[in-house]
């Protein structure tokens, strides 16, 4: 399922950096950790990330549709399984030219919006996404889980590794005050959905349900962030945050958001069968 177009991405040393000339306080949050040397972004860590892609059992005859891989550490790991085909699909050049640095030749990563790629119908055995359906809104959700149902074959699966809403029975003031919250220190809409939540956009969307597992928020937990990035790349992180004092109380107030809700924030992934 190799693609030759326009859309093809020039390499990471040709591409635009991350955020662009955005100030580093003033840029999504996920942009200004990539720029400050973070490869791990996943609400639940790099360990949840694996084992969704465990669940999904990727293996020699999988085609296989990769959204939003970011900076492609979920993506190497994937890749060693050998799939038949892997094509990505990604925001804007700046993503695209860094997962493109640790695809295998003949794979390829497209600039597409996620809920309309432009990828066959029935194209792929495995799709999956990460940190991705809780960055857009209600309708962008359900159209985006309608994509990757086009473009799976009856009973090909689906792996989504997103942030957690919790209890389900939390409160719709509680929920529109996190969002607010969420929105206003990340600097891009942030929409998390509980666990019902989840279940109901991947069921309306054509799937069933396999496998859920949920787990703390880990993006800036101090372990996990040791763990996923190693000591090397925590120091370097460090020392480049550092070097932009700018950053440090921004870095601090998500910290601080982040322990704030604390009993209502998670992480969650869903592996699921296209019907």
């Amino acid at each position: 399922m190799t693609i030759h177009d326009e859309r093809h991405l020039p390499d990471a040393a040709e591409a635009p950096r991350l955020g662009g000339d955005v100030p580093l306080a003033r840029m999504p949050a996920h942009w200004m950790l990539g720029r400050l040397g973070k490869k791990v972004m996943r609400p639940g860590g790099l360990q949840l990330s694996l084992r969704m892609i465990d669940a999904l059992g990727i293996g020699p005859d999988d085609d296989v549709v990769d959204f939003w891989p970011g900076l492609g550490i979920t993506t190497e790991r994937m890749l060693a399984r050998d799939p038949r085909s892997y094509v990505a699909i990604e925001r804007g050049a700046a993503e695209a030219a860094r997962v493109r640095a640790v695809m295998r030749h003949g794979d390829d990563c497209l600039v597409a919006p996620a809920h309309r790629t432009g990828l066959p119908d029935a194209s792929a055995s495995v799709a999956y996404a990460e940190a991705l359906l809780t960055l857009e809104p209600a309708a962008r959700k359900v159209a985006t889980v309608a994509e990757a149902a086009r473009l799976l074959r009856r009973g090909g699966r689906y792996g989504i590794h997103e942030l957690l809403l919790t209890p389900d029975g939390l409160r719709e003031s509680a929920k529109d005050d996190i969002e607010r919250t969420l929105t206003r220190v990340l600097h891009v809409g942030a929409r998390p959905l509980t666990e019902s939540e989840w279940q109901r956009l991947l069921g309306d969307g054509g799937f069933e349900t396999d496998r859920i597992e949920t787990g703390d928020l880990l993006l800036l937990d101090v372990p996990t962030f040791v763990a996923d990035e190693g000591w090397g790349g925590t120091l370097a992180f460090l020392g480049r945050s550092l070097a932009h004092p700018s950053v440090l109380p921004r870095i601090t107030e998500i910290w601080n958001v982040f322990r704030r809700y604390r009993d209502s924030l998670g992480a969650i992934t869903v592996t699921a069968r296209r019907r």
